[in-house]
């Protein structure tokens, strides 16, 4: 039974790390960042660029974290993030059966990653190579918190960095140098 916990935690991180590719660069037959971030806007998902990025980066770093079996707890508060979004967003309107757009394959996959954080990654992983595996009831439950809690957060903290139109909200931190545009070359 371990070797197929580590079955499947490498199957259901690599199908998170293509849905996130999907968000963010179209891969897979994706919509792309664009498009993606039109969806979220449709949904009252705001600010929607930021939320499609946060989004796909964490289903595609928290999937690979998952697939390699590191810093399990961890990966598995990440997807419930998504997943839990996801009902919020999406799917609770509609009840619980998929054929009508509803919440039951993303509960299914929440209970699923809390299983991981609960039994571990299984034999063949990085955290039981490196000597840091973590598991058990209480790591299980603070996946399922943090995953919980983490969306409306992430949320508050994107609305305000960027206004509206995707400006920086007033009071929001100025950008990184990197970020401003270069000055103009002095005169020789």
């Amino acid at each position: 039974m371990k070797l197929a916990i580590s079955a499947l935690r490498g199957l259901v991180g690599g199908l998170f790390i293509g849905h996130g590719a999907q968000k963010a660069f179209g891969a897979f037959g994706g919509a792309g960042l664009d498009a993606t971030a039109e969806s979220f806007e449709a949904l009252g998902i705001r600010p929607a660029r930021p939320m499609v990025i946060t989004a796909g980066a964490t289903e595609i770093g928290a999937g690979a974290l998952l697939a390699a079996g590191l810093a399990t707890p961890l990966a598995s508060a990440g997807l419930i993030g998504t997943l839990t979004e996801a009902i919020r967003s999406l799917h609770a309107r509609n009840g619980p059966w998929i054929h009508r757009g509803g919440w039951e394959y993303s509960a299914v996959m929440i209970a699923v990653l809390a299983m991981f954080a609960e039994q571990g990654p299984g034999p063949l992983s990085l955290d039981r190579a490196l000597g840091v595996e973590r598991r058990g009831m209480r790591w299980a439950l603070a996946a399922l918190a943090a995953g919980v809690a983490g969306p409306p957060l992430m949320a508050k903290v994107a609305a305000a960095m960027v206004g509206d139109e995707g400006e920086p909200a007033p009071g929001a931190p100025e950008p990184a140098a990197a970020e401003v545009a270069p000055a103009a070359p002095a005169a020789s």
